[in-house]
């Protein structure tokens, strides 16, 4: 389910692998994912090109050293033409249930295409619908009260446009400090709500260099470019886990460049955190921070406590007067496939597993739910690596797995409880002493369980996931009779 990267990745992987009955089933009108959905002004990734891609499927040539929405959209289409993974995906399709079959040893997958009602059977079941897809509005009050025009800017209205207009944008989080630049200049006011600062870093976001670009068509050059390019965005992990030592470099680096970029005493007091250095996401840009200084740009941190018709209402009792809204808010990322109906063994939900907090053995697999595994699942997001590193070593991790239930003579395989209770604990012992532990971030549940991000580096997750141990499951086959 899902053909963003996290699908395309298992996908190519199996197919390399000679099992080739995958079948990808997605939502969208097109594969892409969360690069299809996002296509607000300014939207791009903020890991560098020749590490946000696929180590076995490397471009020769980028245009920029940060690419842009569509490029990264085309690199996925391109990538999945070549590996022969686009005539297996079938768009337009809501996945409602997945139900394991204990007679059988497979999965029932319903959805719905086109209005109408579908059904599937698979020997295994891949959940690769990712963690930033589903858009969170803020819990206002009179929301829906608001007589202009509003949107999420994960699902941006192309057809609306903002020149001329006063618009106010809810959120300064990634998003919005991709888009906030790239509008600043075409609307008449824009007034830029923020609930907490972020700490920045640069984002050198030009095109690729000539010559780098032609030393980098030689293989064994972006082997070396990739390879420090890993090991320079390692560094932030490094900073999140010491803030007491490397952290503080990391913040002195930080407010070096935005002390630069704020020479405004007042903005720069307004627009600062107030939490260490790596608690939440630190951003990677040059140009939000400047376009607050623009006269048409105002920054607002005082609470929203309600939405009017004619917009936000401020807790100083301002109202601040706007035509259109664009929530650049947040995901519902601790949800993961839900509200997704999956039922595993003796029809228990995974909702009902999940009932203390999602949870999975190295954020893939779930005991009681045999052969169902999770693409960028719980605890394996990344404050600053690459997450295309992270889907590479889970799809080996997949594929590896149904290998080794196809040599043990089994119909599936179930991860141990006691072992995945072992791995879950060991994963929420090493927050200890981080940076994550020291605020409140999306990172983690309202009562301050970390699931989305690894607390280790990028090599310690792939060395956790390069060979599953055939004592960590269980074989099941079907039942006699």
């Amino acid at each position: 389910m899902g053909a963003g990267f996290g699908g395309i990745a298992v996908a190519a992987e199996l197919l390399r692998h000679g099992l080739d009955d995958v079948t990808l089933l997605e939502a969208a009108p097109e594969l892409g994912g969360t690069w299809f959905h996002n296509r607000y002004p300014g939207a791009a990734c903020d890991v560098p090109s020749h590490l946000y891609s696929y180590s076995f499927a490397q471009r020769a040539s980028w245009p920029r050293l940060f690419c842009r929405r569509d490029e990264i959209l085309r690199y996925a289409r391109e990538t999945a033409d070549a590996l022969g993974v686009t005539p297996r995906v079938v768009p337009d399709t809501t996945v409602t249930s997945c139900t394991w079959d204990e007679e059988s040893c497979t999965w029932t997958v319903r959805g719905r295409r086109g209005g109408c009602a579908e059904e599937r059977v698979a020997d295994a079941v891949v959940l690769a619908t990712g963690q930033l897809d589903k858009p969170a509005f803020p819990a206002l009050e009179g929301l829906a009260d608001f007589a202009g025009h509003s949107f999420h800017s994960a699902r941006w209205d192309e057809d609306h446009d903002l020149r001329g207009k006063r618009v106010a944008v809810i959120g300064t989080g990634a998003s919005a400090a991709q888009l906030v630049p790239e509008i600043a200049p075409l609307v008449d006011h824009l007034t830029v709500f923020q609930r907490t600062g972020n700490w920045f870093l640069p984002r050198p976001d030009r095109p690729m260099p000539a010559a780098l670009d032609r030393a980098l068509r030689l293989p064994w050059a972006r082997r070396l470019w990739r390879r420090f390019l890993y090991h320079g965005i390692e560094l932030i992990t490094l900073c999140v886990r010491h803030p007491r030592t490397v952290g503080r470099v990391g913040a002195l680096l930080s407010a070096a460049h935005m002390r630069r970029q704020l020479p405004d005493p007042d903005l720069r007091r307004k627009a600062w955190p107030d939490y260490p250095f790596g608690c939440k996401r630190v951003l990677l840009s040059s140009d939000f921070l400047p376009a607050l200084r623009r006269p048409n740009v105002e920054l607002v941190t005082e609470p929203i406590i309600r939405m009017t018709r004619r917009g936000p209402l401020t807790e100083d009792g301002r109202l601040h007067a706007v035509d259109s809204v664009i929530h650049a808010t947040r995901f519902r990322t601790n949800t993961f496939m839900l509200p997704m109906e999956v039922r595993g063994e003796g029809g228990r939900s995974i909702e009902d597993a999940w009932a203390r907090g999602a949870r999975a053995h190295l954020g893939i697999m779930v005991p009681g739910f045999p052969s169902l595994f999770l693409m960028y699942g719980p605890n394996t997001n990344t404050s600053g690596g690459s997450v295309l590193f992270f889907l590479e070593a889970q799809a080996a991790y997949v594929r590896r797995a149904l290998q080794l239930a196809r040599r043990a003579g089994a119909s599936a395989l179930d991860v141990r409880p006691e072992v995945e209770e072992a791995g879950v604990e060991a994963v929420r012992a090493r927050f200890s002493g981080t940076a994550w532990q020291s605020c409140s971030s999306w990172y983690r549940t309202p009562d301050g369980r970390d699931v989305a991000n690894w607390p280790g580096y990028m090599g310690e997750y792939a060395d956790r996931t390069r060979e599953p141990d055939p004592a960590d499951f269980r074989f099941v086959r079907p039942q006699p009779g």
